[in-house]
């Protein structure tokens, strides 16, 4: 996503080559740290049942992961710091919120957020993350293919409705919608993020594995 989506699919050479550099100073890669500082928010939110807190930070975040890679596209500011800073702050922000969402869901003996959907969104970001340097050190651009992109809206749409479920929960509607239902949003979306988040990463490691095949000429 974002800087990592300029390349028009997801293992082509990278588009810097042969072009002058870019500062890795720009506006693109302010913003992506920019989400880095608001995933320690976003967390601290969470710790401190801050749900609404936390959903706007959440927003705002998804907002600047988006404008980042439209302007990096836009103005051509695509650089070797922001196609490894860019994938790696998305990592950080969704594994960290899904780690700290997890005790929320334990504590209160509910099972919409189970370890192993955490494993699962924390395994495949450490992964595909390896992967995506192994290629990059090779001069091959690892740009998100639709699966990862559908699997990051699933991933910050669970994340919002799960916050809006835990600040409707003492009341019986939030914002003209029964709690019942956010809870029923909720569970869904994170099965959904949860399949999402297997099959992109399944699909990485399909795609991967091909490219080196014909790359051998196997």
């Amino acid at each position: 996503m974002t800087d990592s989506m300029a390349a028009s699919n997801g293992f082509n050479r990278l588009a810097s080559q042969g072009q002058a550099e870019v500062s890795p100073w720009n506006l693109p890669n302010l913003l992506t740290i920019l989400r880095l500082v608001l995933a320690v928010f976003l967390c601290a939110a969470i710790a401190c049942q801050w749900w609404l807190t936390g959903l706007a930070i959440m927003l705002v975040a998804s907002f600047t992961d988006w404008l980042d890679g439209y302007l990096a596209r836009l103005q051509g500011l695509v650089s070797p710091l922001g196609r490894m800073l860019d994938p790696l702050v998305d990592k950080v922000l969704i594994s960290g919120v899904f780690i700290f969402l997890l005790p929320v869901a334990a504590a209160r003996g509910e099972n919409w957020l189970p370890p192993w959907m955490v494993a699962v969104v924390v395994g495949r970001e450490l992964i595909i993350t390896s992967v995506r340097e192994m290629m990059e050190r090779k001069g091959v651009a690892f740009g998100a293919d639709w699966p990862g992109k559908l699997k990051m809206v699933l991933q910050c749409a669970a994340i919002c409705v799960a916050l809006v479920a835990e600040e409707a929960r003492p009341r019986e509607s939030r914002w003209g919608l029964p709690t019942s239902l956010w809870n029923q949003s909720r569970d869904l979306l994170m099965w959904a993020m949860a399949l999402a988040t297997l099959g992109s990463g399944l699909h990485y490691l399909v795609k991967i594995a091909l490219a080196r095949r014909a790359a051998t000429g196997a």
